[in-house]
């Protein structure tokens, strides 16, 4: 008599794939995501700093121009100041200072003038300019001080500091940016680029990172664009990311411009495009 083979349960089938399968979502996630961060795409943006303009009108001159790129796969920042007495071709309006290209379009119809800004610089420089950051400088001392001060590095002796570091408060930080005691336009661009850069540092230090929440919306009450919000985080990691040796910070030299006298009387630059060109060509690509 053959003995009975006890019953055996046909085995259950592995699912294979299940990890896999569930990886693969956060995967894409993960490549969007450093796609969104780390997009190899220049973006051009101008900073204007407004002068003093009558009340409730944006109607002013740019007293600070500041062309602004950032490759967000590159850690590194580009800023070109550019001097506002520079005698250009303004469209519709003929030959002018370009810090009045704003001015001339806000006073023709309010809330044109960035656009204006935006377009007399692509007409002259041959850049594309993709957004602008508009920012009243009635707001800069209090952001300065809820940011705890800036730190600045100075190359030289200047505006009645020594050389070195030198933390500016509110007050001390407007001061330096609009001195032209002794000096003359150039000198303020280089003053208002070593306070670029002292910004910027300031905000990337982590120590700092608690009082950007308060910061922030005072430095974002004082200023308008037309950047997307969702370009913000983008751009910002993209300046952490540079630090302060990925910052390339330049100015429109005097080697770059000469002076001269208009019809009209008025002391202005002109600019030597042989010699300007080249810096463009290197910092934008254009």
């Amino acid at each position: 008599m053959e003995a009975t083979r006890p019953h055996e349960q046909p085995r259950k089938e592995r699912r294979r794939g299940g990890c896999a399968s569930g990886l693969i979502p956060g995967i894409l996630l993960g490549l969007a995501l450093s796609l969104y961060l780390l997009a190899p795409f220049r973006t051009n943006v101008l900073l204007l700093g407004m002068d003093r303009a009558p009340a409730e009108s944006a109607a002013a001159r740019t007293d600070t121009m500041v062309l602004t790129t950032i490759i967000p796969a590159r850690p590194n920042v580009g800023m070109l100041s550019i001097p506002r007495d520079l005698w250009v071709s303004i469209p519709g309006q003929g030959e002018n200072r370009i810090n009045s290209a704003h001015f001339f379009a806000e006073a023709s119809q309010a809330g044109t003038g960035p656009q204006a800004a935006m377009e007399v610089v692509r007409t002259n420089f041959g850049v594309d300019v993709d957004y602008f950051v508009r920012l009243r400088f009635d707001g800069l001392e209090r952001f300065v001080d809820v940011l705890g001060g800036v730190e600045i590095v100075l190359p030289e002796a200047m505006s009645g500091y020594e050389a070195g570091s030198q933390v500016l408060d509110g007050v001390r930080a407007l001061a330096f940016v609009r001195d032209r005691a002794g000096s003359d336009d150039f000198a303020r661009m280089a003053r208002g680029q070593l306070f670029l850069k002292g910004v910027l540092v300031t905000m990337a230090n982590p120590i700092k990172w608690p009082r950007l929440v308060v910061a922030v919306p005072v430095l974002l009450s004082s200023l308008d664009s037309d950047v997307p919000i969702w370009m913000w985080p983008r751009l910002g990691l993209a300046v952490l990311r540079a630090g302060p040796t990925g910052i390339d910070a330049r100015v429109i030299t005097r080697e770059m411009a000469h002076g001269f006298t208009t019809a009209g009387g008025a002391q202005v630059l002109a600019p030597d495009w042989p010699a300007i060109n080249p810096v463009l060509l290197e910092m934008f690509g254009q």
